[in-house]
């Protein structure tokens, strides 16, 4: 069994390509369990990342859910979504969103995708305001939201274009920024004039219907064209007549559905439905929402669409306009009443919610409504990306299970899914991580929060492992503040983490800092509240995997009890300089989750991949100076705490191949604890060079160099 006894791996030693070639039925590339066929090893669909201790539970219904999901499962234009639904009876709901001003705003706008995407909207749409720079990189933009909805959130999104002070050739430039971002769908406006009055802009245009015919001049069927109804006529038509032909006429000229302005009373819509149904407008028309938030709110909605609000309602709000609590539940119930009204007409195939970045009353009124479809089963272990070219991605390492924005951000250049991740390491395919102020990618807590919960000061390297202790049993620390997320996790603990709980506080208090992990699962059904994925009738299986930072002391220890556990083991060990010891086969990827399904191959989602770990190393030891260290001036105690934990410990994963027997790994830890406290068996750490299987990665070695530990198992193995 020599091809299993650990080595040591240069992080930079080119490795053997992986070829495309690996991923044919009956690759050996892949670890699959004795009790499963290798010809079914390979689905053309796929889940991704397995859940980590931390991650949140993704919460999609694997029938209504908005996120992009696996090729083949469900249609990719968002107009084939609509008709599908519209013929099922299956209602369905959008939200709308603005771009905010501010960095940490846009941070807790990503925030707020991820948390009301998980209730399934068919789509958001981002609104697009001519003086915020809206088609720029700016991470205010409106471009730059919309992207990020799409790429890193998974959710169908729609990008509001309006005519308003741009050229022909700013449009143009901007649609096909939009095409080369993956978005594929376009809300088509004439837009609101900057001043009091709209001002011509030479060679652009100066209506919706002269846009939505540029669009499909210059970009054939490739986007899904949405355009705005006015139920009371646009305050400028001159009537409501002039505005149904003036609408007529966008949609002749290729729009594919209209959205409405808000409205206030059921009556409004049903008549404008009737009216354009007479007009000959088919297509569907859903109606817009807007739950009544607060007064002021209320005043500047109604004053920028130039709407009346009907008396009855003003009667009830003015008297309590200076409660916001008692205006938002009496908008509540307004906005239920109106939407029972509204789906029991069977005329609105769905409802689109006007949020005002807000999340609380709308998500209320979805609940009351029913059609708030939060499901613990995901539909995929991880959310894919809505980006069109991603749609073939069908694995991902587990690695980023808690940091999927970072994996799609690292990985965006790539052209194919997955064969760029197996290429040749010496042309390494993930993207160096250096922008972790980037707004999707940086903690959604602020610097004073982020102290409470991690420590105004660290006097020791145990300071740390109570904030992981705390993390994991949801006590509040010293301060009397709860840690809801660590540097590796920004999302408070998923319900898997319930299943081993006990053990991971026990480990982590002892200086085991786990940052991943999933427990092992033998066939529990697809619809399991906790562990199940996937269509409904499968079964899932896990094999468990942790993966944690540790001391070099412990790191020793650990070699020595790995010996016992030589076949049923695998693991890599990694320091942040990159010297790596792993007793991986030939760097195969070892499959760590995979799905059975009714008709389907089986699905292979997550992998514990050699090649793609030591890129992971890299944004993992970063995140303890980039997200935790940095929280402390340069010099000071809790700094040199971070850095010392940085530069010292080892980044570690586990697998127990053995998925159907009790976890072993809680077993492994143990038995590292009890030889720590005792000799080490009278074996020491050797000076001198390692043997391995390359001379050019021979080099003398002190005893403090990950050669010199895993030199201990050349000896062993079984």
């Amino acid at each position: 069994m020599d091809h299993l006894k650990a080595r040591a791996l240069r992080a930079r030693h080119c490795c053997p390509s992986l070829e495309a070639g690996a991923w044919e039925v009956g690759s050996r590339r892949f670890s699959v369990p004795p009790s499963i066929s290798r010809s079914l090893a390979m689905g053309n669909e796929s889940p991704g990342s397995g859940p980590h201790p931390g991650s949140s539970s993704g919460g999609e219904s694997c029938e209504n859910s908005s996120r992009c999901s696996s090729p083949g499962l469900h249609p990719e234009r968002l107009r084939e979504k609509m008709r599908q639904r519209m013929e099922s009876g299956d209602k369905w709901f959008s939200l709308e969103f603005f771009p905010p001003r501010t960095a940490e705003a846009a941070a807790n706008l990503i925030s707020r995708f991820d948390q009301m995407g998980a209730g399934g909207p068919l789509f958001i749409d981002v609104t697009w305001h001519p003086a915020g720079d809206p088609g720029s990189d700016k991470e205010t933009s409106s471009m730059m939201i919309a992207s990020t909805a799409v790429n890193y959130c998974g959710l169908e999104t729609i990008l509001h274009m309006t005519c308003c002070r741009q050229s022909r050739e700013d449009i143009t430039r901007h649609l096909h920024k939009a095409k080369r971002l993956g978005l594929k769908n376009i809300l088509a406006l004439r837009g609101d004039p900057v001043g009091d009055q709209w001002e011509e802009e030479e060679g652009g245009f100066n209506y919706a219907a002269d846009l939505v015919k540029h669009i499909r001049s210059e970009f054939g069927d490739y986007f899904d064209i949405c355009v705005a109804g006015y139920p009371k006529g646009h305050p400028e038509a001159g009537s409501v007549d002039a505005d149904l032909t003036f609408l007529k006429e966008k949609v002749s000229a290729g729009a594919d559905f209209i959205i409405t302005q808000l409205f206030f009373e059921a009556d409004t819509f049903l008549r404008f439905v009737k009216a354009c149904t007479e007009m000959g407008i088919t297509c569907p028309i859903l109606p817009g929402i807007f739950p009544i938030q607060g007064y002021h709110s209320l005043r500047q909605l109604v004053k920028l669409s130039k709407l009346e609000v009907p008396q009855k309602i003003r009667d009830v709000i003015e008297p309590i306009k200076d409660n916001d609590d008692a205006i938002r539940n009496y908008g509540i119930e307004l906005a239920v009443s109106l939407c029972q009204e509204l789906l029991a007409s069977g005329l609105a195939p769905g409802l689109h919610f006007y949020t005002l970045n807000r999340e609380v009353a709308t998500i209320k009124v979805l609940k009351r409504l029913g059609m708030w479809t939060e499901d613990p089963r995901r539909a995929l272990p991880w959310a894919v990306s809505a980006h069109p070219k991603r749609r073939e991605e069908d694995v991902r390492p587990i690695f980023w299970a808690s940091r999927p924005k970072s994996y799609i951000y690292r990985t965006q250049e790539w052209d194919e899914f997955p064969n760029g991740r197996w290429g040749n390491s010496s042309s390494p395919a993930f993207g160096e991580l250096r922008d972790y102020y980037l707004f999707y990618l940086k903690s959604k807590s602020p610097r004073e929060e982020l102290l409470r919960m991690w420590g105004a000061e660290l006097s020791s390297e145990e300071s740390v492992f109570e904030v992981f202790a705390h993390y994991l049993s949801g006590e509040p620390n010293r301060n009397g503040c709860k840690v809801t997320c660590l540097p590796w996790n920004d999302e408070p603990l998923a319900a898997e983490t319930s299943l081993m709980k006990e053990e991971l506080l026990r480990v982590n208090r002892q200086g085991i800092l786990t940052i991943n992990s999933q427990p092992n699962v033998n066939g529990k059904p697809s619809s399991d509240p906790i562990v199940g994925w996937g269509p409904s009738g499968g079964y899932v299986f896990q094999k468990a995997y942790l993966e944690f930072f540790t001391s070099q002391a412990t790191v020793a220890a650990l070699l020595q009890v790995l010996k016992r556990y030589e076949l049923r083991v695998n693991y890599h060990i990694v320091d942040v300089k990159g010297e790596n010891i792993t007793n991986a086969p030939e760097l195969q990827p070892n499959a760590v989750t995979w799905g059975i399904f009714p008709g389907r191959e089986i699905i292979q989602p997550t992998v514990v991949d050699p090649v793609s770990f030591m890129f992971w190393k890299d944004e993992a030891f970063a995140l303890w100076i980039e997200q935790w260290g940095k929280l402390y001036d340069e010099g000071s105690a809790s700094r040199m705490v971070i850095q010392h934990i940085h530069d010292h410990y080892f980044l570690v994963n586990l697998v127990d191949n053995e998925f159907p027997l009790d976890n072993c790994l809680w077993q492994v830890v143990e038995d590292t604890f009890e030889l720590l406290t005792g000799p080490l068996q009278n074996e020491t750490l050797p000076d001198g060079p390692v043997p391995c299987h390359s001379e050019s990665c021979c080099l003398p070695l002190g005893p403090e160099s990950p050669e010199a530990l895993a030199s201990t198992q050349h000896d062993g193995g079984s």
